[in-house]
């Protein structure tokens, strides 16, 4: 079979398109024929050997897929070859088949094409989990979204519309507002000023008659989040869930007391190992909104496996609005 191989860690273009034996499901395991592959930008981090979790090398790249079951390991007996599942793994999934534990996957509906399933779990599971475990949401609360405009950041942004928030949407490029926009965004907040410190206060306080916004779901970093920071409302909440600005901020403790806010961060990847029952029941949750036409999974674009490297360099490029998928 062909899989997406990386020998040492680089630039995408360094990884190759290979053969490797198809494997075979161990205990607790099923093998998936992927129909789609799940690109994120977490994949761009691993191949570099940025990532918290370094694969031995040499490894196969990639996060999630949806597809088929074509094996089923010993002690499975939740899922049966021809299963429509999608799955996640540490590492991976750019492969036509992946074993994947029969704990990390969730149906797939008949009615939901394979390629939004791909392109679902991790961005949609992340902004489930940033709202509901790290951010207290409830319905009326007022969502900004920074990096709204990404794989997480569309989805975030769906599930605020969809469960009763309102849904503010930090964008870096005001070219990306009318996507955010259709997403179910209902402010856009522009990230790119020159005075962000006390910009996106005011673009938030004039939105929201001068309180701020509840929640801040921040996949940015840098300036993005000190400014985020003075936009929160009274016992506000920030979630940190990435750094696409590049750098890593700090934060004085005594701006936490003085507005009595807090800022939580969140690790999807710990919930899919340590409570996968929760994963699959908040998947099964989102995938029935997808059935019946609450949420809408954008697919930006479809490369085949073999053009891997174009596929990843439109996230490398911050050109990617919603989800890119591979088909193998």
């Amino acid at each position: 079979m062909k899989a997406v191989r990386v020998s040492e860690f680089g630039p995408v273009e360094d990884a190759r398109l290979e053969d490797i034996p198809v494997p075979t499901p161990g205990d607790g395991q099923i093998v998936v024929e992927a129909r789609a592959i799940g690109v994120n930008f977490a994949d761009l981090l691993v191949m570099a050997g940025k990532y918290q979790v370094k694969p031995p090398l040499p490894f196969t790249a990639g996060k999630e897929l949806a597809g088929v079951v074509s094996a089923v390991g010993p002690g499975v007996s939740r899922w049966s070859v021809g299963d429509r599942v999608m799955g996640q793994v540490e590492y991976g999934a750019f492969a036509e088949y992946v074993a994947v534990g029969a704990d990390q996957c969730s149906p797939v509906p008949e009615a939901m094409p394979f390629e939004k399933a791909a392109a679902m779990g991790i961005a949609y599971q992340t902004g489930w989990f940033a709202l509901f475990d790290r951010g207290d949401f409830k319905p009326g609360d007022t969502v900004l979204v920074n990096g709204a405009s990404g794989g997480v950041g569309l989805a975030t942004v769906q599930l605020v519309r969809a469960l009763g928030g309102t849904a503010l949407a930090g964008v870096t490029s005001m070219s990306k507002a009318d996507a955010v926009l259709a997403a179910g965004a209902h402010h856009v907040i522009d990230l790119s000023g020159e005075d962000l410190r006390n910009g996106l206060r005011d673009q938030v306080y004039a939105v929201t008659d001068g309180k701020g916004c509840d929640i801040c779901v921040d996949m940015v970093g840098g300036d993005a989040f000190d400014a985020s920071l003075r936009a929160l409302a009274w016992c506000g909440r920030l979630v940190v869930v990435g750094f696409a600005a590049g750098r890593i901020p700090e934060v004085r403790a005594n701006y936490l007391l003085v507005k009595n806010i807090a800022v939580t961060g969140l690790q999807w990847s710990d919930y899919r190992d340590r409570t996968p029952e929760r994963v699959a029941d908040a998947q099964e949750r989102m995938s029935a909104m997808v059935v019946d036409g609450t949420l809408d999974v954008p697919v930006m674009e479809t490369f085949p496996l073999a053009r891997f490297a174009d596929a990843l360099g439109v996230l490398a490029d911050r050109r990617v609005v919603g989800k890119v998928v591979m088909v193998p």
